[in-house]
């Protein structure tokens, strides 16, 4: 069977994300000056993520069939696991970064009529049990040069490479009238695997609150485009940092548009995301 196609819907789905973000993102660094500039500095960062993804899965039934398609935010409503881990390095002005990001999400709905069977309406007595599940790992990782070194801001200047490895299925059945569907076709399923290299350039940084500099505002963004058409990260959140620990809390979000001629389109991830950073 050929691949799926996924378009993701272009409207945010659910709330967006609570988020202690990576060394590519929050970067556990501290604000104040370091007594030692030339030292080296390390982290690392350990996250619990929770997103929601939204798009419309697209897949023929059957070769030369008519396709089916529904939109995966009507669908997809339970996580099984995700995970991030990261780990960042600085010296002076210098500094580079590694973040791992794996995703298992799916959902199901069943006797659904949110969704399309080739180029025109279903019929008013058809439904589909539909499923949906994407599973992926993010690794982005990169360097960095700092621009701005004060006490009440940092900002630094990032550039690398992100890639990401999916592999999005789709499974239907669909009930009652399916129109020029064949009987065969009727209950079916795709699965495919793909993976995206694409250059990345960004900044990040952070604004300090309060005397003693604890409270601090995170941001985060990045663009790039390699093997997809265009992918794109934001987020800002809040930090707290304590001796050698950093708790973060931040909204992410995670774009890409894929070039033509993929089993994938387009697609946005966001969702609450926190955990905890340890730098010596």
């Amino acid at each position: 069977m050929s691949h799926p196609k996924l378009k993701v819907d272009r409207t945010i789905h659910g709330a967006v994300l609570l988020a202690a973000l990576v060394p590519a993102f929050a970067d556990a660094q501290a604000v104040s000056a370091d007594a030692n500039p030339n030292a080296w500095r390390y982290s690392l960062s350990v996250y619990g993520y929770l997103p929601n993804f939204g798009g419309q899965f697209d897949a023929p039934t059957s070769p030369g069939g008519p396709n089916l398609a529904f939109n995966a935010g009507q669908v997809a409503d339970t996580q099984k696991f995700s995970f991030s881990g990261s780990f960042g390095v600085h010296n002076g002005r210098w500094g580079a970064f590694s973040d791992v990001l794996y995703l298992n999400l799916a959902g199901d709905k069943p006797y659904s009529r949110d969704f399309s069977l080739g180029s025109g309406p279903i019929p008013l007595n058809s439904a589909a049990d539909l499923s949906v599940g994407l599973k992926g790992s993010v690794w982005t990782l990169g360097g960095e040069y700092r621009v701005i070194s004060e006490p009440v801001l940092t900002l630094d200047l990032l550039a690398g490479a992100r890639m990401f490895a999916m592999q999005p299925t789709m499974r239907w059945n669909v009930l009652g009238d399916a129109g020029s569907l064949q009987p065969v076709t009727r209950v079916g399923g795709t699965s495919s695997t793909e993976t995206q290299w694409d250059g990345i350039f960004g900044l990040k940084g952070r604004y300090a609150m309060g005397s003693n500099g604890r409270w601090s505002l995170p941001f985060y963004f990045d663009a790039g485009t390699g093997q997809s058409h265009l992918t794109y990260q934001a987020a800002a959140g809040v930090s707290y940092s304590y001796s050698s620990i950093e708790l973060t809390a931040m909204w992410r979000y995670l774009s890409y548009d894929m070039k033509s001629g993929g089993p994938v389109d387009n697609l946005r991830f966001n969702g609450p995301m926190v955990g905890a950073t340890v730098r010596w």
